[in-house]
């Protein structure tokens, strides 16, 4: 096999959450650009709509906040194609403030959509993917769930849960050829991080405790998930991609 081949994902079918905006909807399209049949899943239709017009992906519409919304999202991926190869739990939603302000159902939402639907999905695809001795799960996580930030209480519990997800769905799914990893970014200069990160009296000090001196873009997080759903890392497993300019190691 040459290394077009192993770094190569054409034929293959990735169904990809988050995919109205964002980082979501990067990986749409490197994965679409590198030859994979992709089902884009998001909350808006018309988003959705323009991305598939770009692409060719196809597009399911859902809620994955809700138990049901997950189910339905893995019963209509499967109508679509009933071998998916690749899962990436790029959804999140990124609710920040103090621990003393931060509202029950703020932390519930976070949790839900962050933490359980990524193991909902796993759950509901893994079963195929088991029967064809073959998989990858990419899990779109954080530089938060591994370092402390203030004000992210809820959202660095989560991503440090998916973390931990990851690696436990690893030890369960590795013997059945099955790879499970997540990229955990610096801040991304998506619609919600421009959002979060724009003022300068918060985006400065991160920025000047990162050695590389910038923020990441989405196209570098759709690079990496395009490396971890490709053959070249098959021996790569249960592990965390700090894709975050050496923050986390000074």
């Amino acid at each position: 096999m040459g290394w077009t081949d192993r770094f190569s994902i054409s034929g293959k079918t990735a169904l990809v959450t988050g995919a109205s905006s964002g980082i979501g909807a990067e990986i749409v399209r490197v994965f679409t650009d590198a030859g994979a049949h992709v089902i884009a899943s998001g909350q808006s239709h018309d988003r959705l709509a323009a991305l598939a017009a770009e692409t060719g992906c196809k597009m399911i519409v859902a809620d994955i906040a809700t138990t049901q919304g997950c189910q339905s999202l893995v019963t209509d991926a499967l109508a679509f194609s009933p071998k998916i190869e690749i899962l990436v739990n790029s959804a999140g939603v990124a609710l920040v403030g103090p621990v003393l302000k931060f509202a029950v159902d703020d932390w519930d939402r976070t949790m839900a959509i962050n933490l359980r639907a990524p193991f909902l999905l796993a759950k509901g695809l893994a079963g195929q993917m088991i029967a064809a001795k073959a998989g990858k799960i990419i899990n779109i996580s954080s530089q938060t769930g591994v370092i402390a930030l203030a004000d992210h209480a809820a959202y660095a519990a989560s991503k440090g849960g998916l973390n931990a997800l990851t690696k436990s769905l690893m030890t369960e799914l590795a013997p059945h050829n099955i790879q499970v990893n997540a990229i955990c970014p610096t801040v991304v200069m998506t619609e919600m991080g421009r959002e979060i990160w724009s003022p300068p009296e918060k985006s400065g000090p991160m920025i000047e405790s990162t050695p590389l001196g910038r923020f990441g873009e989405p196209i570098e997080i759709a690079d990496m998930a395009l490396y971890l759903a490709s053959p070249a890392s098959d021996l790569v497993n249960g592990a965390l991609m700090m894709i975050e300019g050496g923050y986390s190691s000074v």
